[in-house]
């Protein structure tokens, strides 16, 4: 049964961060991209699903006059490794002349943000600024792509929590876990 397998995974895993240090992470998050963005009239997107979590609770931290979108394009559909970007859904917002900031949970090889990020500037956007919950330290980098705001530095391993999931689940944990390399 997959419910016992995920119960097994989480208890097996190793907590990163906990909710207190992310929580402090995106107060300084807020106030960086607030002394950037406050007077720009911004369009900020989710890109979901990973960035559910960490765009909604930036979005009470911002304290200026803002509109909120999302779109929702995926290399994961559920696995644990990437493959071509799929849109599922595009910003209902027009792009065009607008501030936009893309709030996603994590800043990984930086292929799906580099997608995104082009997507908008086809779409005639002023400028595109990115703010990514973690950025994952590796050297696998995307050649053409950095991260505007980012949240907590992490190590190169397959994450949950926050918004990032295992196979579908564990989005919801208030913490930043590391899966056992058996569970992989």
């Amino acid at each position: 049964m997959m419910l016992e397998k995920i119960v097994e995974v989480q208890a097996r895993s190793t907590l990163l961060h906990d909710e207190a240090e992310v929580e402090a992470c995106l107060d300084s998050m807020a106030a960086s991209i607030s002394a950037e963005l406050a007077d720009k009239n911004p369009l900020v997107i989710c890109i979901m699903h990973g960035g559910l979590i960490t765009s909604g609770k930036l979005a009470t931290r911002l304290n200026f006059p803002l509109q909120l979108d999302y779109l929702h394009a995926t290399r994961y559909r559920g696995a644990t490794s990437g493959k071509d970007l799929q849109w599922k859904v595009f910003p209902s917002e027009s792009l065009k002349g607008r501030v936009v900031l893309l709030i996603d949970d994590i800043f990984d090889v930086g292929i799906t943000l580099k997608l995104i990020v082009e997507y908008c500037q086809q779409q005639g956007c002023a400028s595109v600024h990115t703010a990514v919950l973690l950025d994952k330290q590796h050297d696998r980098k995307e050649a053409g792509i950095k991260v505007d705001f980012a949240g907590l530095e992490v190590v190169d391993r397959y994450l949950f929590g926050y918004g990032m999931d295992y196979k579908g689940y564990l989005r919801n944990v208030a913490g930043i876990y590391a899966i056992a390399e058996k569970d992989m």
